[in-house]
C-alpha cells in the first residue's frame, strides 16, 4: 500500500537514491531527517572530498548541495565532477540567489535551486520535480530510440503451442528470476529480440527499462559512445544507452558486429557491472541485466578472430536457440491471425479472410525469413486486399467445416512431410515441432 508522503510526492521520490552535501551538521541531519522515510536510499556528506569519494563507489539520482563550503563553492564542485562524469541531477541550496549565481548554475547543469531558510515541503517538492523531469527525459529518450528501430514490431509475446517454442517458454520461465546473461541464437527472423522481451517482462525487471540495441546499425566509430554515454570539457554529456537502462535490462542484438575495442569494454563491464563514459575519469556502476543475440555463429567468428574468445565464454552462459518456422507449423495459422487482426486495425483496412487452401499452403511453404517473413506478407497482403497468386485459397470457411478443413489442413501437412522424411516418423516430428507420440496418435486416427 502506497504511503501518504509516496501519493503526495510521486513514485520517483521513493525508488530514488539521493547524496545530501554540506558541511553543517545541523542542516545534514534536518535533510536526512525528511528524505530518509521517503526515499530508497540516502547518504549524506560533510564535504566535497567525502562526496566525491562516496560517487566514486554509487551511482546516485540526485544530488543535493550546499553552495557555500569551505575549499570550494557547490557549484564549482559540480562542475568539476560533470568533467570527470557526473551524471546525477543536482540542486542547489543557496542563501544568496544573484543574478551571477543563477547564470553560473544554468550553465553547470543545476536541475533546480532551494532558497534559505526553507521548509520540509519546499525541498522534498523540488527533489520530486528534478526525478520526476529526469524519467520523463528518459522516457523521452528510450521511446524515440525504440521508434528509430525495429524494437517496435517486437513486442508481442511468444504464440504459439508447438513443442518447439513451448521449450522455449519453458526455459524462459526458468530464467526468469535468475540474474544470469542470456544469448539467443537462431536465423534471422526467428523471433530473437519478443524472447527477450518475454523473459524481460517475466522477471523482476519488469517495471524497468528493456533497451534494445542492434549492433549492426550503429556506426563503429560511435558505438562506443552510444552505449557508455559522452563527457567532454565543454560541460556537455550524454548518458548513453547503459544509463538509461538503469535497473532494467539491455539486449544487445547481432553483437558479433560489435568492434574489438568496444567488445573489450563490454566484457569489462559484464564482469564488474561499471561503466566508464567516453571521456569520463570516473567509472559508474551499473544495475543491468544483459541479453544478447546473434544469428552468426559465434564460435566460428572466434575461430575468424571476429569476436573475443573470452566475450564469447561470458556470454554464452545460458543460449536459447529459437526455432525456425517450418519447424514450428502447427503455429503457422495462430501467428498468421494475430498479424491479419493486428494490420487490418492499425491500417484501418478490411482484413483477409483465411481458408483452408491458404493455410495448406502457408503450411506447405518452408519460410526462409521465418516469422518475420510471414508477418511481412500479411502486411503486404492486407494493404492490398489479397494474398499473392502461390498462397491465394478459394473464399472464406466458416462454422463446422471450418474446424474439419483445419483438421484436414493438419492431416495433410502432416503426411506431406511424412513423404518427405520417407516415412521417417521421429524426424517428420522434429520438422513440426511436436512429440513423436504425437504424431504415432495422429496417424493411428487416420489409419495410417
Amino acid at each position: 500500500m502506497k504511503s501518504a508522503d509516496t501519493d503526495e510526492y510521486g513514485e520517483s521520490l521513493a525508488h530514488a537514491s539521493i547524496l545530501v552535501i554540506d558541511d553543517e551538521p545541523g542542516m545534514r541531519n534536518f535533510l536526512m531527517k525528511i528524505l530518509k522515510p521517503r526515499c530508497k536510499r540516502v547518504e549524506q556528506a560533510a564535504s566535497t572530498a567525502e562526496a566525491t569519494a562516496l560517487l566514486d563507489r554509487s551511482f546516485f539520482d540526485l544530488v543535493i548541495l550546499d553552495n557555500i563550503m569551505p575549499g570550494k563553492t557547490g557549484l564549482d564542485w559540480v562542475r568539476e565532477q560533470r568533467n570527470v562524469g557526473l551524471f546525477s541531477d543536482t540542486i542547489l541550496i543557496t542563501a544568496y540567489a544573484d543574478l551571477e549565481t543563477a547564470i553560473k548554475a544554468v550553465r553547470t547543469g543545476v536541475a533546480d535551486f532551494v532558497l534559505k531558510p526553507f521548509r520540509a515541503n519546499q525541498i522534498l517538492n523540488a527533489a520530486a520535480r528534478a526525478l520526476d523531469r529526469q524519467n520523463l527525459r528518459r522516457e523521452n529518450f528510450l521511446l524515440k530510440h525504440e521508434l528509430a528501430g525495429e524494437g517496435s514490431h517486437a513486442r508481442g509475446r511468444l504464440l504459439g503451442n508447438s513443442a518447439a517454442i513451448s521449450e522455449v517458454r519453458d526455459i524462459l520461465e526458468r530464467l526468469a528470476p535468475l540474474p544470469t546473461s542470456v544469448l539467443f541464437t537462431g536465423a534471422t527472423g526467428t523471433g530473437k529480440e519478443v524472447a527477450a522481451r518475454t523473459l524481460h517482462s517475466l522477471s523482476d525487471r519488469a517495471d524497468k527499462p528493456f533497451v534494445a540495441v542492434n549492433c549492426a546499425v550503429i556506426s563503429p566509430d560511435r558505438i562506443a559512445q552510444e552505449l557508455f554515454g559522452l563527457v567532454d570539457n565543454q560541460d556537455r554529456r550524454s548518458d548513453g544507452l547503459f544509463l538509461h537502462a538503469e535497473g532494467g535490462t539491455l539486449f544487445l542484438d547481432e553483437v558479433v558486429q560489435m568492434p574489438e575495442q568496444v567488445q573489450a569494454a563490454l566484457l569489462r563491464v559484464l564482469e564488474e557491472q561499471r561503466i566508464r563514459p567516453v571521456g569520463a575519469e570516473r567509472e559508474i556502476p551499473l544495475n543491468l541485466r544483459f541479453l544478447f543475440a546473434t544469428n552468426a555463429e559465434l564460435d566460428q567468428a572466434v575461430t575468424e578472430g571476429r569476436f573475443r574468445a573470452d566475450l564469447y565464454h561470458r556470454i554464452n552462459v545460458m543460449k536459447v536457440e529459437m526455432p525456425p518456422l517450418r519447424d514450428r507449423a502447427g503455429d503457422i495459422s495462430e501467428l498468421a491471425a494475430l498479424f491479419l487482426r493486428q494490420f487490418s486495425k492499425t491500417l484501418g483496412l478490411p482484413a483477409i479472410e483465411l481458408d483452408e487452401e491458404t493455410l495448406l499452403k502457408f503450411a506447405r511453404y518452408d519460410w526462409p525469413g521465418n516469422v518475420r517473413e510471414l508477418r511481412n506478407l500479411i502486411e503486404r497482403s492486407v494493404i492490398l486486399g489479397t494474398f499473392p497468386d502461390k498462397f491465394a485459397g478459394g473464399g472464406q470457411i466458416t462454422g463446422t467445416r471450418a474446424i474439419e478443413s483445419l483438421d484436414l489442413v493438419m492431416q495433410r501437412h502432416i503426411m506431406h512431410i511424412l513423404d518427405e522424411c520417407e516415412g521417417n516418423r521421429a524426424e517428420a516430428a522434429r520438422r513440426l515441432g511436436v512429440s513423436r507420440k504425437t504424431v504415432d496418435r495422429k496417424c493411428a486416427a487416420w489409419g495410417v
